[in-house]
């Protein structure tokens, strides 16, 4: 092994919660490489437009992933574009292999593998993404301001955010599939109080339909009796489930009942020396901001772990 493929921090991920990691990490002075297999911003990059990030009132998701990008390059972080096969834990160090057969030992890791929103997988979903379906109401629910839009979906995020577009738009259709939400009472007694939510139980969309300026409608099938209607929308939120990109999160660290890697608030999860941020951790809100914020708390963790670590005599690099 090459002396260059040893690290104070190993960072997984390249979204906004990976790239300010490897901001605060370079300004420590750690020598620092961070691995991306796709693109450089996560969920952001596929974000049209993102209007509540903090310093931007109007900015692309792709823009803005690039701008994270450009601010860590600034900092010779080093980054390696390749997908991560595995992480090792260990006593002295940690392990990632990559696809290809490299190993990279550090002192700290910093997971950001971020997480994905449950697709319906119907027709019209994929095509019409950033053109009226979306997967996060606070990002672009404002552009939806005095139109009709159609949430899919009962558990609490549905009922949260169709109460939130309630506020913004004209008209929400909220379409569930069974006859009753999973979500919260106190939620669904809010719900069924607003004038501006119509709620359509036992229904599936099986289709988003468009035309060349985007969503136009959805096409629904009735779960009892198969009878199929549609319904005109301009927009189309879906929250079925958001899962957590988990499957490189080592088996000893602790996840809750959802995936979710359960950390301290330094972001540091039940194994000493990693840490889990962005969406990948269990935290009460999905945001940029909070992706940022925990990318500079586990960066600032980690390098005081590998400092006090050296210190100490306990953090032996190998030979």
């Amino acid at each position: 092994m090459s002396k260059n493929e040893f690290y104070d921090v190993i960072i997984i991920g390249g979204g906004p919660a990976g790239l300010t990691a490897g901001i605060y990490a370079m300004r420590a002075a750690m020598k620092t490489v961070l691995i991306e297999r796709g693109m450089f911003g996560g969920q952001v990059a596929i974000t049209k437009e993102v209007e509540n990030y903090p310093g931007f009132q109007h900015i692309g998701g792709i823009e803005l992933g690039e701008k994270f990008l450009e601010h860590a390059k600034a900092y010779d972080l080093e980054i390696r574009e390749k997908e991560v096969a595995a992480t090792e834990p260990g006593v002295d160090y940690h392990e990632v292999r990559l696809a290809d057969g490299t190993v990279l030992r550090g002192h700290a890791v910093i997971m950001a593998a971020g997480g994905t929103a449950r697709k319906l997988k119907v027709p019209g979903e994929h095509e019409n993404f950033g053109k009226g379906v979306s997967y996060c109401a606070t990002c672009d629910g404002f552009f939806f301001r005095n139109k009709v839009v159609a949430v899919v979906g009962g558990g609490d995020t549905a009922l949260e955010d169709a109460l939130y577009l309630a506020k913004i738009t004209s008209k929400v259709y909220l379409i569930h599939r069974r006859d009753e939400f999973r979500g919260s009472r106190i939620l669904q007694q809010r719900v069924f109080a607003e004038p501006r939510i119509e709620i359509v139980f036992n229904a599936v969309v099986s289709e988003i339909d468009s035309d060349a300026g985007g969503v136009t409608g959805v096409s629904l099938k009735d779960t009892k009796t198969g009878e199929e209607r549609q319904l005109a929308t301009e927009g189309v939120f879906i929250f079925v489930g958001f899962s957590p990109n988990n499957q490189l999160v080592p088996a000893g660290i602790k996840k809750n009942t959802t995936g979710y890697v359960i950390t301290d608030e330094k972001c540091e999860t039940s194994i000493p020396g990693i840490f889990a941020v962005g969406d990948l951790r269990q935290k009460y809100a999905n945001q940029i901001v909070l992706a940022a914020a925990d990318g500079c708390t586990a960066a600032l963790a980690a390098a005081h772990y590998v400092e006090s670590c050296k210190a100490s005599g306990k953090c032996q690099q190998p030979d």
